[in-house]
């Protein structure tokens, strides 16, 4: 494996301006087109004080929040403008957990599938709900991932509700985006990865299954699964054996799970 530092940074190109005051007021800001990320939330924005490749336009802060940054050394490019945290809760959605930080930055380069080449990839098959990529994200992070492949289409945008599910994973964890997933497999195919789907229904378990590194894993929406298209593109489709009467876990738990059982394995083989 690479060492983290070393490693690009990439990320999914900025959202879609959304309905709200806020997001006309930040595009405004911006001075242009592209709609720049929005990232709240403690985790969130520290992580990306903290990257030197991510770029952060304006900053929105309480006095409470800016004393808390400057406890821990973080330094921010731009002045942050103070506000209270009534005036941040009224530029965000009703349930957003801001912390007394509020942020407008640039996304962050987006990579290309055939520049990855070792340790393991995950592969998102039209996951959409961005809790649920903002949670895998975090957990890549925490296991080393080297980078989640996405869709262009069918795909949340690394922007608000994702990023602060991920709490700072985005600054951690590259964010790949392919336009057809079979052909993207089929680089990471051609890279020397092994595909592995993971299916609830198949008849491997992943946990005895022959795996190698680099290693790419398959993970399809929840109740639709693996495409037929993604499925047979694998070269292994697998499951997560589950001891209890519930046979079914939440993407992102399966994605945690899954990555355990493949770090654990792939750890021991190299031992």
């Amino acid at each position: 494996m690479r060492e983290r530092d070393a490693r690009p940074k990439f990320a999914r190109p900025a959202a879609r301006a959304q309905k709200r005051p806020f997001d006309r007021h930040i595009r405004g800001a911006a001075g242009g087109d592209e709609t720049p990320v929005v990232l709240y939330g403690w985790h969130t924005v520290s992580a990306a004080l903290r990257n030197p490749a991510r770029r952060v336009r304006r900053l929105w802060a309480t006095e409470n929040a800016v004393r808390r940054l400057a406890e821990a050394g973080i330094a921010s490019a731009v002045a942050p403008e103070l506000v209270r945290p009534d005036q941040l809760a009224a530029r965000l959605p009703p349930d957003a957990v801001h912390q007394g930080l509020l942020a407008e930055a640039d996304p962050l380069e987006s990579g290309a599938v055939e520049d990855l080449s070792d340790g393991i990839v995950l592969v998102l098959d039209q996951i959409t709900d961005p809790h649920n990529v903002g949670a895998i994200v975090r957990t890549a992070a925490a296991f080393g991932v080297t980078a989640i492949v996405t869709t262009a289409r069918h795909s949340p945008e690394a922007t608000g509700v994702l990023a602060k599910s991920a709490s700072g994973g985005l600054e951690a964890v590259p964010l790949v985006t392919v336009t057809n997933l079979a052909r993207g497999l089929g680089a990471l195919r051609a890279a020397g990865f092994l595909l592995v789907g993971l299916a609830g229904e198949a008849p491997v378990d992943l946990a005895t299954a022959d795996l190698r590194a680099p290693l790419a894993l398959v993970l399809g929406a929840e109740g639709k699964g693996l495409r037929q298209l993604t499925r047979t593109t694998c070269d292994v489709v697998a499951r997560i054996m589950l001891p209890g009467e519930m046979q079914s876990l939440n993407v992102s738990n399966a994605a945690a799970v899954a990555l355990y059982i493949a770090t654990t394995r792939l750890g021991a083989a190299g031992a």
